[in-house]
């Protein structure tokens, strides 16, 4: 998180903080500086976090072609910043500003989901009396990668004084800003950061096997990972990693952790749940029980470039669990949509376990984007993909008994409708019609064009700029656009379905709404109807109706068997469905009402 925003050029930053400050992900500057010798070299730090000087890097990035960053980081060549003297350094305006309040929303929104998840069982102690225990005792909450304290901040807010709170980071700085946060937390418990490198320098051995949960949000900007010297470490119990998963060393280092029936929740990309060199390591995960769900985020709550995924992960007691993984794919979703309370995700587990039980038919409100997949299925296709998407649907989901119920209903009212078709006489030898404008009309009282925007009433004649144009009001419809005309006509001369219906190709043909997009008022006093008596109207009139409401019913069913068709491909392709047709039902009188 960017704790500030004015730089000298002299400042010195490490490869972590460089990537936050540019909006890159932190995997970016390690290409950099593997890939291009005139990366600067580091001034400070150490071998495993090393520190560079911003203002060398910044000439970098603007010399090799990215001074988009630079734009990103808030220096531009509009305006939005202002040299400092001739050191050059610089000082950030509202663009930076507006950047780094959205990256700490992201992070404090992420944090709040990501500790959500923990069960309430996370506060109870090892002895089951919390009443009465003492500092020590507390139960702890460990986050390996801190950073500023986010995360842990976060379980202050929900867990209070019940926990202990650790935490470990590389970088001084963000270590001394997550003390600092802990220590004017009012309602956090006892605490413990440190400094060093998680991984290559634990500095919480003793929490090995013992901690209640661990959350964490990794970097994956450090290089060479895994180093050798870690090959055979106890902490892989699902396999070494391989150097491109640095994630999966992150995973199996926070699992670690775990007391027996402890939790962890941890933030990775897409790409763990896919990877084919991490293959192996999630078998071993879904086949132990340790892996509980999955879940895609929406972009919007990464603190990094593109979607985020959280594991949840439970280190069982004893036996092998067999339970179920829930899926859950938030990622096309709204923010507002992913629950940031435990009984929200209970509830939305629940509903993916009673579905994979065979409640799939119970009424719910709308689709539920959680699935809860057996182990089995999981792991029969040996590439052990767990990303959420492939086995997911947003889109309401019907059962079989619901499928064949809605088909047989389309069968019976397509037939009936191919039965009711309208075949009409040909018309006998006769002159065109004789026409009348409907300025004609308005000079007899017969119409008023009322002004645009009029809240129309049933019977109107409304000429709008959108299909189909121009249609007989019911008294529901909301003009609103000012483009609208509201015609109103004297129902004892003009039929409003036969005015509707004829009116409508005159104002097509019309050339303003096509130019300018207007029909202005005079242009649809010009446009004429047939001279025909009322009976003769009502006639046509009810004809038009028949139609309208056969293109209407048409419209419908073409959508609904649509969805049926889409519904039932779905149930195939996930294995809800057989392919072995049923037998056509006839629907009983009260279905065909």
């Amino acid at each position: 998180m960017v704790r500030h925003v004015e730089f000298d050029g002299q400042e010195e930053l490490t490869a972590a903080a460089i990537a936050r400050r540019i909006g890159v992900g932190r995997a970016a500057v390690s290409n950099w500086r593997r890939r291009y010798d005139a990366f600067p070299s580091p001034v400070g730090g150490n071998d495993t976090n090393p520190t560079f000087r911003w203002a060398a890097v910044a000439d970098w990035l603007e010399h090799s072609g990215r001074a988009e960053q630079l734009a990103k980081a808030g220096r531009t060549e509009t305006g939005t910043q202002a040299l400092d003297g001739p050191t050059g350094g610089w000082s950030t305006r509202d663009a930076f500003v507006e950047q780094a309040k959205r990256d700490v929303e992201a992070e404090q929104r992420l944090a709040r989901v990501l500790v959500s998840l923990l069960p309430p069982t996370t506060a109870a102690s090892a002895g089951g009396d919390d009443l009465f225990a003492t500092a020590d005792d507390l139960p702890v909450v460990f986050d390996p990668a801190c950073g500023d304290g986010t995360l842990l901040l976060a379980a202050a807010d929900r867990f209070e004084q019940r926990v202990r709170l650790f935490g470990q980071d590389n970088d001084e700085r963000l270590a001394r800003s997550a003390t600092l946060g802990l220590r004017g937390h009012p309602l956090a418990g006892p605490y413990d950061v440190r400094l060093g490198d998680s991984l290559r320098g634990n500095r919480f051995t003793e929490l090995l096997g013992r901690a209640a949960a661990v959350v964490c949000e990794p970097p994956f900007d450090r290089p060479g990972w895994p180093a050798d010297e870690l090959a055979t470490d106890r902490r892989w119990e699902f396999g070494r990693p391989e150097p491109r998963d640095g994630e999966l060393a992150w995973v199996q280092h926070c699992y670690a952790h775990l007391r027996p029936r402890g939790t962890a929740v941890i933030a990775v990309s897409p790409r763990a749940c896919v990877s084919p060199s991490g293959q192996t390591i999630r078998q071993l995960m879904i086949g132990g029980g340790a892996l509980r769900a999955v879940i895609a985020l929406p972009a919007e709550m990464s603190t990094a470039a593109g979607e985020a995924c959280l594991w949840v992960l439970r280190r069982p007691r004893g036996d092998q669990d067999d339970e179920p993984v829930v899926l859950v794919d938030f990622a096309a979703a709204d923010m507002a949509a992913v629950p940031h309370q435990f009984g929200e995700w209970r509830q939305l587990f629940g509903l993916a376990a009673g579905a994979a039980s065979g409640g799939a038919g119970r009424a719910r409100p709308g689709p539920v984007p959680a699935r809860a997949v057996t182990r089995a299925r999981l792991l029969q296709d040996g590439e052990a993909n767990i990303l959420p998407s492939r086995y997911v649907t947003t889109e309401a989901q019907a059962g079989a008994d619901d499928i064949a119920r809605i088909a047989g209903q389309l069968e019976a009212i397509y037939a009936r409708l191919g039965a009711g078709l309208p075949r009409y006489a040909a018309a006998h030898v006769r002159d065109d019609f004789a026409y009348v404008t409907l300025a004609e009309l308005e000079r007899a009282g017969a119409v008023t064009i009322r002004l645009r925007g009029t809240t129309p009433h049933a019977g109107d004649v409304l000429v709008w700029p959108r299909a189909p144009g121009v249609l007989a009001a019911t008294g529901e419809e909301r003009t609103g656009g000012m483009t609208t005309h509201v015609v109103e006509l004297d129902r004892a001369r003009l039929d409003p379905d036969f005015v509707a219906m004829f009116l409508r190709p005159e104002v097509e043909a019309v050339p303003i709404p096509r130019t300018i997009g207007v029909l202005g008022r005079e242009d649809l006093r010009r446009c004429r109807i047939p001279r025909l008596s009322i009976a003769e109207q009502r006639h046509y009139g009810a004809e038009f109706r028949r139609l309208s409401d056969l293109r209407a019913a048409l419209t419908t069913l073409a959508r609904l068997s649509t969805t049926v068709i889409d519904q039932t491909l779905h149930g195939l392709t996930a294995g809800t469905l057989t392919p072995d047709r049923l037998a056509p039902t006839t629907p009983t009188h009260e279905e065909n009402l």
